[in-house]
């Protein structure tokens, strides 16, 4: 909604918006985790709203589970912490990061709103 508020028509929202979404899921952590992710690219990767919406999911469904893993003999807890880089303990930031995502949004979107006009006489 906030690329339809910001364009002047829904074709280029279309366009705006899948190359954002492109660039979110490069960066969100799931095809590349964040520890893999060259040091000078993490930046995007705290800057992506895909990120901390994927970290918070994880974190709050597997962050606490103490099950051991077959495979690595180690438990669900610590492969997150290893692989990705996950702590349950960044729970309640996540979650303030998430919901301040959604207000910035939703500013842009309501200020497009009343800002902007593009029709046309």
């Amino acid at each position: 909604m906030m690329s339809v508020a910001v364009t002047p028509n829904h074709h280029i929202a279309a366009i705006i918006s899948s190359s954002f979404y492109g660039l979110w899921n490069l960066f969100s952590g799931f095809i590349v985790p964040r520890t893999r992710i060259p040091v000078w690219w993490r930046w995007y990767y705290w800057a992506c709203p895909v990120a901390w919406t994927l970290y918070g999911l994880v974190v709050s469904q597997f962050g606490d589970s103490k099950d051991v893993l077959e495979e690595t003999g180690g438990t669900v807890e610590d492969y997150l912490k290893d692989y990705f880089g996950f702590k349950h303990d960044f729970l309640g930031v996540v979650a303030g990061v998430v919901v301040a995502w959604t207000v910035l949004f939703a500013f842009i979107f309501t200020f497009s709103i009343k800002a902007f006009n593009f029709q046309r006489r």
